[in-house]
């Protein structure tokens, strides 16, 4: 009798003290209201209660919640893991469970603001507001790049939205106001023609930094045949012969353009053999095999080679068999890159001038943002490409950086012009909004459903988009911010309640420059907590960037991805890139997405009856 009189009054305190602390953490929602209540006031009623919810999920977060969450836990209590939606619903539904556990009599407590059910559809309807109805048998929507190629391939951005996708997305930083037309035409008649729903996003371009041009090399191509691991040729190396006075495009994506007089070239037959001499003097012949297009006539040649032949600009090129020659016409001068080891100096300059590629000095190269030589400072990382080369700034000059290169592949990584430059811990006081942005968002505003503001860092970044969308009467246009900076990530709780002025209203993890700029290692973490933060304001995600890339990109999927792939489903919308074999990866997804639908919603594990195992036989 003793230790049961122990055991009741041991599990009266321990109640109690779950009770105080559930009471604690409700006493700082309010308190977390007054602290965010200018941020709080200028949000659309119709996102006041969602503005709300977040504020106090800000607020039971600034706790370390872990001890309370197991001790919850043993009583059978939620332990607020999935209490995002509805934060104070949750706080309140667990402090009447405690009563009613001490004092035997569960009453009802009143609820206001986001409810356990109300919250999860909240999201939903928003969800729908911005990227449109629910698929058929999965919830999370599939983005699509266009590549250039849809402004003029109907057939391309139909077979696309066959496939499952449900938003075509524009970048902005490519092509023109034309051709973005004919790609949202083209996207119209395909959801006419299939009967289904597909949005179409448009990104705006925003100040991405670039590195500047370097000097070009020669103008020369090497055609090179693969070759198995004994040196025996595999495959030959193909080429494409076209007319330098009216040239046409290759009939097959990769192959090299080599431009010949018109005259010579319609006197050219099928299996006729080219004699020449290659830059190295090297003699080499070319096969050539007629392609017929558009007439029974060729209208180009592809020359097929066995040994690796360098072409240049004015290569004498002779029929075999007939006194028949011509010369090259001019080939595109060759990239060039600057090869930098770990412990290299690099220049990075104002000047954004062609950069020689051999100098006696430090090696240099320009950037395309300007601001950055008044702001950087010693100490500060800059990272290039994507992260594949870093370093750190070693001196400051008058339109020059000097940096150390930390990070580099062991022989060496290539850095060539127009690849991306990362300023992590350089607070650059420029607006994500610029000038061609201003100029793209007329189009942006007459085409498309929702538009993706690209490097926001500030709440002003926000509120000049949403100045610009009402001056062009484009207030019912939702917007997507791109999280993809530290500033950004650290100011996101004020970025979305600037952002939810505005009736429709979602985030995009942009993962490659935000792993670039917060590092690798924390993009799981970061990705995480967005996602909570967001599920918490009752607004959607897209997960974006590498989704599937070597499926895109080769037609083989990594083990890796396809998990990701799976993991996206925590999301509203996954978005794939452009790629040769974007089709197939299409179809992947969409299969992922609807077999991962039976098990999970965002944290939730949906128990299902499981058919996968069975008893042996006896």
């Amino acid at each position: 009798m003793l230790n049961t009189k122990i055991d009741v009054e041991l599990t009266s305190q321990q109640l109690s003290q779950l009770r105080d602390d559930v009471d604690d953490l409700l006493s700082r929602l309010a308190a977390a209201e007054s602290l965010w209540s200018w941020w709080l006031t200028g949000v659309a009623t119709q996102n006041r209660i969602s503005a709300r919810n977040m504020v106090h999920y800000w607020a039971i977060r600034q706790c370390d919640l872990r001890d309370l969450q197991a001790r919850l836990a043993a009583y059978g209590l939620s332990s607020l893991g999935r209490s995002e939606p509805h934060v104070e619903a949750t706080l309140l539904l667990v402090r009447s469970a405690i009563c009613a556990m001490i004092g035997g009599t569960w009453q009802q407590p009143p609820l206001s603001g986001a409810g356990v059910e109300n919250g999860p559809e909240l999201l939903r309807y928003r969800t729908q507001q911005l990227l449109g109805p629910e698929p058929v048998d999965r919830v999370t929507r599939i983005m699509v790049t266009l590549p250039s190629s849809a402004a003029t391939d109907s057939n391309l951005v139909r077979e696309l939205v066959e496939r499952g996708v449900n938003i075509a997305r524009i970048n902005c930083a490519h092509d023109d106001a034309e051709a973005w037309r004919c790609m949202a035409q083209h996207v119209k008649q395909a959801a006419e023609a299939t009967g289904r729903t597909c949005l179409i996003a448009m990104d705006l371009a925003g100040p991405k930094l670039r590195t500047g041009p370097l000097e070009p090399g020669p103008r020369v191509v090497k055609l090179r045949p693969t070759r198995n691991a004994l040196g025996q040729e595999t495959v030959p190396v193909r080429a494409w012969l076209t007319a330098a006075e009216d040239p046409i495009d290759p009939p097959e994506a990769g192959l090299v353009s080599l431009p010949v007089s018109g005259q010579w070239l319609s006197r050219r037959r099928d299996d006729d053999v080219l004699l020449l001499h290659d830059t190295r003097g090297a003699k080499r012949t070319l096969v050539l095999k007629a392609v017929v297009q558009k007439s029974d006539a060729p209208s180009g040649f592809v020359a097929i080679a066995d040994k690796t032949t360098y072409l240049a600009t004015g290569t004498e090129l002779r029929v075999r068999g007939a006194k028949d020659s011509t010369h090259l016409g001019e080939i595109p001068q060759t990239e060039q890159s600057l090869i930098l080891h770990r412990g290299d100096i690099l220049e990075l300059t104002s000047d954004c001038s062609p950069a020689p590629l051999i100098t006696e000095s430090v090696p240099r190269i320009g950037c395309t943002l300007p601001e950055i030589f008044d702001h950087a400072h010693v100490g500060d990382k800059v990272h290039f490409d994507d992260g594949r080369i870093g370093g750190e700034i070693v001196s400051v000059g008058p339109g020059v950086l000097r940096l150390r290169i930390d990070h580099a592949a062991d022989a060496g990584s290539r850095l060539r012009a127009g690849k991306g430059v990362n300023v992590p811990d350089t607070n650059l006081p420029i607006s994500a909004l610029t000038e061609k942005d201003k100029s793209d968002l007329s189009t942006v505003v007459e085409l498309a459903d929702l538009v993706e503001m690209s490097f926001v860092r500030d709440p002003s970044d926000v509120e000049q988009l949403l100045g610009e969308l009402s001056r062009l009467g484009g207030d019912s246009l939702g917007i997507v911010l791109k999280i993809e900076t530290r500033q950004a990530f650290e100011h996101l709780p004020q970025l979305l309640l600037t952002a939810m002025r505005h009736p429709r209203v979602g985030v995009m993890i942009a993962r490659g420059d935000l792993a670039v700029e917060c590092g690798y290692e924390r993009l799981a973490e970061l990705q995480e907590e967005i996602l909570w933060l967001c599920e918490a304001a009752h607004l959607p995600v897209i997960w974006a960037t590498q989704m599937l890339e070597q499926l895109t990109k080769t037609g083989n999927p990594a083990r890796a991805e396809i998990s990701d792939a799976a993991m996206s489903e925590q999301a509203e919308c996954a978005m794939l890139n452009k790629g040769p074999y974007i089709n197939d990866a299409v179809v992947v997804l969409d299969s992922i997405l609807r077999r991962m639908t039976d098990h999970h919603y965002k944290k939730n594990a949906l128990l299902g009856s499981l058919h996968s195992w069975h008893p042996a036989p006896t």
